[in-house]
């Protein structure tokens, strides 16, 4: 990786946390400059505008996602062990093991941004990321069912849907109630979500 790379990265990596707790609108090329004690010509080197700027830290956080969340839960066995484990990576994603994300999970605060904005570059490539995700969590869901540990006749999109609303739930209660049984609500609740899938158990003749 080269110098400018380096730069870049570090770079992300601070709008990333900052993000986290201000939002996308939270970033500016002035104020990221500040923190990173570079210049705002520097930065303009690496990112043209505002725009670019916030859709190079969701492609950025969506790369550490990938790399903390997805890909070692791929690692795990197809089927309900696999499931569990993105589930688990998931929950310390969003509730700030990761030290770039001291406001919680950058996706969700940016739905609450992007969700009534005008059809643009941002919003376009942040509902394609998210459309990515539900088909991923219902892929992965869906090899559940192949390997027999779910029901054939589950409706995967929307297991994908409903485990999605269980994060939504569990961030809510963490970073606005600061609700200490947050994480045991949410572990009840995707067991359930599993129990509703397994494969009906054969009644004895």
């Amino acid at each position: 990786m080269g110098k400018g790379d380096e730069t870049r990265q570090v770079v992300l990596g601070q709008a990333l946390r900052t993000a986290s707790t201000l939002g996308l609108r939270g970033l500016t090329i002035g104020a990221l400059a500040e923190q990173t004690s570079m210049s705002k010509s520097g930065l303009f080197a690496h990112f043209k505008s505002k725009e670019q700027l916030q859709c190079a830290v969701i492609e950025y956080a969506s790369e550490r996602f990938v790399e903390r969340v997805l890909r070692p839960a791929l690692r795990e066995p197809r089927g309900e062990r696999r499931l569990r484990a993105l589930f688990d990576r998931w929950l310390d994603w969003d509730g700030g093991a990761d030290l770039a994300l001291p406001g919680g999970c950058v996706f969700i605060s940016a739905s609450a941004e992007l969700d009534d904005e005008a059809d643009g570059v941002l919003r376009d490539r942040f509902v394609r990321n998210q459309r990515d995700w539900l088909d991923t969590l219902a892929s992965v869901f869906r090899s559940g069912i192949t390997e027999g540990h779910f029901d054939a006749d589950s409706d995967s999109e929307q297991f994908a849907h409903d485990l999605y609303g269980v994060m939504l739930a569990y961030h809510h209660a963490t970073r606005l109630l600061r609700d200490p049984h947050a994480e045991q609500r949410a572990r009840v609740a995707f067991e359930r979500l599993l129990s509703l899938a397994r494969r009906p158990t054969p009644v004895p003749v």
